[in-house]
């Protein structure tokens, strides 16, 4: 087993004893870590891992989303490992592209995990991502740049998102477990 995979394995049963309740979810990541059929790319399309950041401003009450081009919704930043074995190292990669912002700060462990269906779009089949979130932090200069991925980019309070019944399901957790987060320290 290559080092980032045993990196990623001791990531995901950190996260499993810090949620507990998600034990099922990590299974199935843990399950598609080992199959012979390189999880990392995107051509497999029986699912394969993706790499996602929840972008919190330096001051963390607030959180960068894309208004998702081809999904046409609101969600965090990320995307495809393209054969990256080290999802951090992917998932700063797509925050750093689809934000135009520099000084980003990724922080080390899992901060949220999400399997989830991605619909047929133009001629790619229907196949599930296997989206694997960590925390980056922006610096003082927050003025992204809209990529050709988004319809555009906002930085939305985390506090309204966990509330929002407008935001999606999983952008909805994530806020509440910044919150939870943030009041522990």
């Amino acid at each position: 087993m290559p080092d980032t995979d045993q990196a990623f394995t001791n990531d995901l049963s950190a996260y499993a004893r810090r949620w507990p309740f998600e034990r099922e979810t990590v299974g199935l990541f843990e399950h598609l870590l080992v199959d012979a059929e390189n999880p990392f790319r995107r051509e497999r399309l029986a699912g394969h891992f993706t790499a996602s950041v929840w972008l919190v401003s330096d001051d963390g009450g607030r959180v960068l989303l894309t208004h998702h081009r081809k999904l046409g919704m609101w969600l965090q930043l990320g995307g495809h490992a393209d054969g990256e074995r080290d999802l951090q190292v992917a998932a700063l990669k797509e925050a750093e592209e689809e934000s135009g912002l520099t000084d980003l700060r990724i922080e080390p462990g899992i901060f949220d995990l999400d399997r989830h269906r991605i619909p047929e779009h133009k001629g790619v089949a229907e196949h599930w991502h296997y989206d694997v979130r960590y925390v980056v932090r922006a610096g003082v200069n927050e003025k992204y740049v809209v990529s050709d991925e988004s319809h555009d980019l906002a930085w939305r309070g985390i506090a309204e998102l966990a509330n929002s019944t407008e935001a999606d399901a999983s952008v909805r957790r994530m806020a509440g477990k910044w919150l939870a987060r943030q009041a522990d320290a």
